[in-house]
């Protein structure tokens, strides 16, 4: 476990977060894998603290990752989600944050479709925010928990070659993995058809790509990501047969990266839309189901930095 500082009383995205704080992070979490694969899982640290999920789109693992965590550590943990809720009723956001403020919760998780909300909510509350993915902005424990199954993996972040695949544009994902993966000396790569990448990219460091059989080319690491339909108004893609057939990933186009590449989704995958099941389900070569292990256990690092003033400060008193 690290005693190193963590300077900021929220986490609502990587950029602004120091390589130092970064690699912090990643050796705390290190220590939780080990715990949640013991028999022994659970641990008082956060015992009488209050976590709120507040969830206003549909999710299934970092939801449940959030609150495992928050449970594995002691804490009572709350789920919320918009549906069924005083936001359907048309409480603001603001509202719901001065409610829940008056709780007296110490750390609130928040998932929101619109970029920014997460930071707006932070400046209300008085208790420790992270942002569990916000519109197409960041996603941070997510970038996090990537980094930290890359680094078991293949030891290190710095030197490697990442690629990174399919709809840039509407990824929050992608947006937290640049400039985590940049922070840390990896090369990026962003490979995708034009409609699909964002605009600014000359301004993100990377290096970009429009044939996927030229841009997977000597790479270490493969990030297939989600083509979101639910965040696009028009066509972006002219069919599913042939975005699969030029930026799916399948064994002929694996064979193109090196030997010992990985595989890397953050899910819910589309199967035969952006990745193939020979290669998802390939256990040499597929990282899937280890990025939602790592989850758990960086979710777990991240509410343990957060909280450490709230403990630090009632101990002094």
């Amino acid at each position: 476990m690290t005693d190193a500082p963590f300077p900021h009383r929220h986490l609502l995205g990587i950029q602004g977060l120091a390589p130092s704080e970064i690699t912090s992070l990643l050796d705390l979490a290190e220590g939780y894998v080990e715990q949640n694969r013991s028999s022994d899982k659970r641990k008082n640290l956060l015992r009488g603290r209050t976590v709120i999920n507040l969830f206003y789109e549909n999710s299934t693992r970092t939801r449940t990752s959030f609150e495992l965590a928050g449970k594995r550590l002691g804490a009572d943990v709350i789920n919320m989600q918009s549906a069924g809720s005083s936001v359907q009723k048309g409480e603001t956001l603001i509202d719901t944050a001065m409610t829940l403020n008056a709780m007296h919760l110490d750390v609130l998780v928040v998932r929101h479709p619109d970029s920014g909300a997460v930071k707006l909510l932070s400046e209300k509350v008085n208790c420790a925010v992270i942002n569990g993915g916000d519109g197409s902005h960041e996603h941070p424990t997510q970038a996090l928990l990537d980094a930290l199954t890359i680094r078991r993996r293949k030891g290190k972040l710095s030197g490697l070659n990442v690629a990174i695949c399919g709809d840039v544009r509407h990824s929050r994902v992608a947006r937290s993995n640049i400039y985590l993966l940049n922070a840390m000396g990896a090369h990026v790569r962003l490979i995708g058809p034009r409609t699909l990448l964002p605009s600014g990219l000359d301004r993100m460091g990377v290096e970009v790509f429009h044939d996927m059989r030229k841009g997977l080319a000597d790479v270490d690491v493969i990030m297939m990501l989600r083509i979101q339909n639910e965040r696009m108004s028009g066509n972006f893609i002219p069919s599913i047969r042939e975005y699969f057939h030029f930026f799916g990933l399948d064994r002929e186009k694996l064979g193109i990266a090196k030997p010992d590449a990985v595989i890397m989704h953050p899910g819910p995958m589309n199967r035969g839309v952006e990745i193939d099941s020979d290669v998802a389900d390939d256990v040499e070569r597929s990282l899937i189901r280890s990025q939602v292990e790592m989850g758990v256990a960086v979710r777990m690092a991240c509410l343990d930095m957060l909280t450490r003033d709230l403990i630090r400060s009632e101990g002094a008193a």
